[in-house]
């Protein structure tokens, strides 16, 4: 019965395709946003997850300034010193490495290709607080960062536009006016949110402050915070210590600001998976929309039909069996729309899965869960007009014209 039910269904659906076709548009639009807006929210907060594991798992980034939206008109905080990176790693405990960083920027030239980059200069203990392999090459020893030679690592960016992939080391590049002998080539971390991690070039940090920013300048500390130690405390400790470096007492507000990257993926997850599910509740609103399109066109059905009805019922037919019969020729619309949003929905992810840079997934999950809703709308939509369509009188419908 449920089969010839299925038959007389879809039979119908395909005298009137055209109009069965904008009937389900509804639930088509529908189906295609949520998957595809739950999709892609899913691989952006994957890909905010894996930008910041980049960064290292167990690190504090310690800034002068109070952080953002606490800024002011007043005057700029100071700079950290040489010595406030000293006395934290000596007198924090479970702080296994602190990491200074001094930045720059300027063109790199190597034999007429030149690209504007930015300059990072930094310590051999970034290397154990935030490891970053080589591709090629060497580090740089430490004679030549306390000397302050200049030595440096690219990042692939770098790599790629002045020596179009080629085997660097032991080249020389010009950065603004400072020759730099190229020692090693560092590997891909990719880009993101971050901007490009690997548009850099990495010297030691007395070179920097020597021949660019002209002062011993700290904007930037890496702490590495040993496991078996809770971040918060060693985050605790170290806002004690610099506000008695920094002479804070009372209740003046801190001049630096911590970040635990633990709590930067928390937050900016948090945020990605919010703004995912509001998207997703707007988008589900369309397939609400589409079932009220699917009820209006089987009530019209309904009429049309009244003397095939009428038939049906006046040759043996039970009301259970026109009431199925419509019911599920609104559920099979409302199926087809779902199998039509999915195959939509999978082709818009693939094209802009590369537009976003977010890598492509399928979820299985949510694609079953986005059918089994799309014909859970064909059942409660296509109740009425098959209770209604069940319930009339088989003499009434024959003489209906």
């Amino acid at each position: 019965m449920l089969g010839t039910t299925l038959i007389l269904a879809l039979r119908s659906i395909r005298r009137h395709l055209l109009r069965s076709f904008l009937t389900i548009l509804g639930i088509v639009i529908g189906v295609g946003a949520v998957v595809t807006m739950v999709t892609l929210g899913k691989a952006t907060t994957a890909a905010v997850q894996q930008q910041i594991s980049a960064l290292g798992s167990n690190i504090l980034q310690i800034r002068p300034g109070q952080g953002f939206g606490r800024g002011g008109g007043g005057p700029q905080p100071p700079n950290f010193k040489p010595e406030d990176v000293e006395a934290i790693a000596q007198q924090v405990a479970g702080v296994t490495a602190v990491a200074p960083q001094a930045s720059a920027s300027a063109t790199a030239i190597y034999e007429g290709a030149n690209w504007s980059t930015s300059i990072n200069g930094t310590t051999s203990a970034f290397l154990t607080v935030q490891p970053w392999p080589l591709a090629l090459g060497r580090y740089w020893t430490p004679a030549e960062q306390e000397a302050g030679k200049a030595v440096c690592l690219i990042g692939n960016t770098v790599r790629q536009n002045l020596f179009r992939g080629a085997d660097p080391v032991g080249a020389r590049i010009r950065l603004g006016n400072i020759s730099c002998d190229v020692i090693g080539a560092l590997t891909t971390r990719g880009q993101g949110g971050f901007g490009d991690q690997d548009d850099v070039v990495v010297m030691p940090i007395k070179t920097v402050q020597r021949r660019f920013t002209g002062n011993r300048d700290v904007r930037l500390m890496l702490v590495g915070v040993n496991t078996d130690y809770q971040t918060s405390n060693v985050q605790a400790a170290i806002t004690d210590l610099l506000r008695e470096r920094r002479h804070l007492t009372g209740a003046r507000d801190d001049d630096f600001n911590i970040f635990d990257t633990k709590q930067i993926s928390d937050t900016l997850t948090g945020t990605t998976t919010l703004l995912t599910r509001i998207v997703a509740a707007v988008a589900a609103i369309s397939l609400v929309v589409g079932g009220i399109g699917i009820m209006n066109i089987m009530l019209v059905s309904v009429t049309e039909r009244t003397r095939e009805i009428g038939i049906r019922l006046a040759i043996g037919a039970v009301a259970r069996e026109v009431l199925l019969q419509f019911l599920v020729e609104a559920v099979a619309l409302s199926c087809l729309g779902g199998v039509i949003g999915l195959i939509i929905a999978q082709g818009v992810i693939l094209a802009l899965s590369p537009l976003m840079q977010v890598p492509w997934t399928f979820d299985l999950q949510i694609n079953l869960i986005a059918f089994a809703i799309s014909a859970v709308i064909g059942v409660v939509f296509g109740y009425f007009p098959a209770r209604r369509a069940a319930a009339l009188n088989p003499i009434d419908a024959l003489r209906h014209e």
